[in-house]
């Protein structure tokens, strides 16, 4: 799962797409995170935020019935390719413990995401779910900016 190097992103993009990327693999494996989240040390180059990937992975693994809960109401039933699952995890995740990014920061950055990584359209549904979710999770910032 590559898709260009990247040199021209921040060091948090660039986590995120080490987050994304430790995600699909957790997803086929099913290999322990703490294993996965070393490989990525040792395979990634480049300036990364180290300390918001060990934030959010393997923190998304071990929370993932709590992410599935949040993510039950807004969603289809719709079987999701790794990729996608990966994105939507990742965007659900921040969007209930990174308060200090904003939410259509958190959205956009999963799109990107899945629209780089994952199917065609993929990103579109990434989207729906998210969009869905933010009320949800972020009531107040999201009724403020709707206004």
């Amino acid at each position: 799962m590559n898709a260009g190097s990247g040199n021209r992103l921040s060091p948090r993009r660039r986590a995120r797409r080490l987050v994304l990327q430790a995600l699909y693999q957790w997803i086929l494996s099913e290999n322990d995170p703490h294993e996965i989240a070393r490989q990525m040390r040792e395979d990634a180059h480049g300036r990364i935020d180290w300390d918001y990937f060990d934030r959010l992975f393997p923190a998304i693994p071990d929370g993932r019935a709590e992410i599935q809960q949040q993510l039950e109401p807004v969603m289809d039933g719709r079987r999701l390719d790794p990729v996608e699952q990966a994105a939507i995890w990742l965007g659900a995740f921040e969007l209930a413990s990174q308060p200090d990014i904003p939410y259509r920061v958190v959205i956009n950055e999963s799109i990107e995401l899945a629209r780089v990584f994952g199917a065609t359209d993929g990103h579109k549904y990434v989207n729906a779910v998210l969009d869905k979710l933010a009320p949800r999770l972020r009531a107040e910032e999201a009724a403020t900016d709707r206004k």
